[in-house]
């Protein structure tokens, strides 16, 4: 889901602006940039996931004036690069959407918050918390971390862009319900499957592109 027109009061825009520069120096504090240069897998798999995501991210359709919804794809690049580095793929992959034509350089902070770094926040949340109980069945992660945090990613960044919308005066809160905010749990589906379906794959035939995966936690 993305926001095609400048759909946000001044006051809102500049605070998701300071949202989004916060979160991003909190993202480039957390990549290991040395590893970056030295790993070429994982630089593979960096300017591929944010190639496919820019390619992903043409496809979408559009529900109310200004808005559209497609599959994020953030939680399984999370799962790959680690929440910093993908917040930076999908960041590339949005640059990609903005040269196209498909979203607006204006809104490029908005919707850089919602399609991307809300997904990737909300995944690793997920994936920490799997951690933290320490399952021992590899299916935990496949689950947790990739069908259910991309549903709840999405659900998350789907709230957070009705309540950026009627904090602005675009639309009132009862036509977000109807009209949005009722069809979440259908947005979710998709998301979760597809997510979940390349984790799955990931897992069985290239684990070792899967960052976040300890393997020795799994018997």
């Amino acid at each position: 889901m993305g926001m095609t027109d400048n759909l946000l009061s001044t006051g809102l825009w500049y605070l998701t602006l300071a949202a989004f520069l916060l979160i991003l120096l909190q993202a480039a504090r957390s990549v290991r940039w040395r590893a970056l240069r030295s790993d070429n897998a994982l630089q593979h798999s960096f300017f591929g996931a944010a190639v496919a995501l820019g390619f992903i991210w043409q496809l979408r359709a559009g529900i109310y004036p200004g808005l559209a919804i497609h599959i994020f794809g953030i939680t399984v690049v999370t799962l790959m690069l680690g929440w910093g580095l993908a917040v930076f793929a999908g960041l590339l992959a949005l640059v990609i959407t903005v040269i196209t034509g498909r979203e607006p350089l204006m809104m490029f902070a908005a919707n850089g918050l919602v399609t991307v770094m809300i997904p990737a926040l909300v995944t690793q949340g997920i994936m920490l918390w799997e951690r933290h109980r320490d399952f021992s069945n590899f299916f935990a992660y496949i689950f947790f971390c990739g069908f259910f945090g991309a549903g709840i990613s999405v659900a998350a960044a789907g709230i957070v862009m009705c309540a950026m919308l009627w904090a602005s005066g675009v639309y009132e809160f009862s036509e977000l319900v109807h009209g949005y905010l009722r069809y979440l749990p259908l947005f979710m589906v998709p998301e979760g499957f597809v997510n979940g379906a390349v984790v799955t794959g990931m897992m069985v035939f290239h684990p070792d592109r899967l960052t976040t995966l300890d393997q020795r936690r799994y018997r």
